[in-house]
């Protein structure tokens, strides 16, 4: 394969398995909650982030750091990991990971919006009215939702899942500024390593241990988020920002409600409501509305 082809579809097949990896952090989040601390999960998936990365600490000894960015690459980490996964983390115990993923769907808007107010970028009026839509999708979806095992408040589960995307939104455009600077490996392990210094001292909690008796799915969930998720899906992510516009990086996080949905429903069996799945075909109409013709520029 000539080097044009592999540079044209490298990034596709990159993003692609980040959009896989992160539909199925819904799935392991649940599972490691159902047997650890939440915040002891955030703590436990940045430290085995930051071991692995330790044994290749040799390949950024060449990266050279630039006078003053210290200040974007604490305020990208604290966008995500450390604010996102906080959000996150307690959205997930109120309500479903199916629905949790279908609010993700909304991601690529605000970033655009986002980008508009604070990169001045442009944002056509498709663009506009798919964010509309889509927002408008997410209220219905969460007013259709009842509480159930899976979501005890799915109200407020996604809510804090919509301020969640917000803090991914503003990790996007610090992201794609360092980018033109660092190596995107680089920045995924100061992602991990300021996660854990972030979450460490929830450890000092009595609410942030571990109890004696721990099952081991809880435990093989957060080393695969760890590993795959913090590791691989992040670090897929900011190769294939790297490459590629973020307008046409971000519209792949479309698939991950479809992803989210499949999984929750094979590994968790939750289901959605006739209300629900068509509340999520509202924003599904959204995304794709502000995906085609000139919103695909914002």
């Amino acid at each position: 394969m000539d080097r044009t082809a592999r540079e044209r579809w490298l990034p596709a097949a990159s993003l692609t398995l980040a959009m896989i990896l992160w539909g199925s952090s819904f799935i392991a989040l649940k599972i490691a909650f159902a047997g650890l601390p939440p915040f002891f999960v955030m703590f436990a998936r940045m430290a085995v982030a930051t071991a692995f990365l330790a044994c290749f600490y040799t390949r950024f000894r060449n990266v050279r750091y630039h006078e003053g960015d210290w200040r974007l690459i604490l305020l990208m980490a604290g966008f995500e990991p450390c604010l996102y996964f906080v959000f996150e983390a307690i959205a997930l115990l109120n309500t479903s990971a199916s629905q949790a993923g279908m609010v993700m769907a909304t991601l690529p808007l605000i970033a655009a919006v986002a980008a508009r107010l604070i990169l001045k970028e442009r944002l056509h009026g498709r663009g506009l009215a798919g964010f509309g839509l889509a927002v408008a999708g997410v209220v219905a979806l969460t007013l259709c939702g009842s509480p159930s095992e899976h979501a005890p408040h799915p109200v407020l589960g996604n809510f804090l899942e919509f301020l969640a995307i917000c803090c991914a939104s503003g990790y996007f455009i610090v992201l794609k500024r360092l980018l033109d600077r660092y190596n995107p490996w680089f920045l995924t392990s100061m992602q991990a390593v300021v996660g854990m210094v972030f979450f460490a001292p929830t450890l000092l909690l009595p609410s942030g241990r571990p109890g004696p008796e721990v099952g081991a799915a809880p435990v093989l969930a957060t080393v695969y988020l760890g590993l795959a998720v913090t590791l691989g899906a992040y670090g897929c992510y900011n190769y294939g920002v790297s490459r590629i516009p973020v307008s046409r990086a971000s519209a792949y996080i479309n698939l991950i409600p479809v992803i989210t949905l499949v999984m929750a429903w094979l590994f968790l069996g939750e289901r959605l409501s006739l209300g629900e799945y068509l509340a999520s075909g509202i924003v599904v109409a959204g995304v794709a509305l502000s995906q085609s013709g000139g919103g695909r520029e914002a």
